[in-house]
């Protein structure tokens, strides 16, 4: 069996953002903005940081082992996946692109907080992902995964899926 070169750290983080995530197979983990820090740790051996979107979510050992195996793929087989708590995830780290994939697949993006100022208190619905409407009401807290929780259009009559705010 051949050695693999190992690759660059920047290659590594850019195939490790690459990573579908296990429940929302369309959006890369980068794109969902779990991943963190991925450098060479104290003892030089590559380390990846992520930071999970909620503690119970199921799909933490399947992205852990996802992201191992894009580490033994670079030449990095020794590398360590670290789980990080602090700060935690909030749907701000969600990048444009992985809103509009949101969207393009019927699950509503949270609207991201704003930079400073007052908290907003949400007085008009989440914008439908099937017709733009605003006039959206909560139907259930319970959705397709567990950071979902589904929506209603009065509107176009919709049901859809909404990325939880955490």
């Amino acid at each position: 069996m051949t050695a693999v070169k190992a690759l660059s750290v920047a290659e590594v983080r850019a195939r490790v953002e690459a990573v579908p995530d296990p429940e929302l197979p369309f959006l890369a983990l980068g794109d969902l903005g779990v991943i963190g820090s991925v450098a060479p740790g104290a003892d030089g051996r590559l380390e990846v940081e992520f930071t999970p979107t909620y503690l119970g979510c199921p799909a933490l050992a399947s992205m852990a082992s996802s992201i191992q195996e894009v580490l033994a793929d670079c030449g990095h087989p020794d590398a360590r996946v670290r789980q990080v708590l602090s700060p935690a995830w909030t749907t701000d780290r969600i990048t444009e692109a992985g809103r509009a994939e949101l969207a393009a697949h019927g699950i509503a993006p949270p609207t991201p907080a704003p930079e400073d100022g007052p908290v907003l208190v949400r007085l008009i619905g989440v914008p439908c992902p099937h017709c733009g409407s605003r006039a959206t009401r909560p139907h259930s807290v319970f959705g397709p995964t567990r950071c979902q929780s589904m929506l209603r259009c009065t509107a176009c009559a919709e049901l859809f899926p909404h990325l939880s705010a955490l």
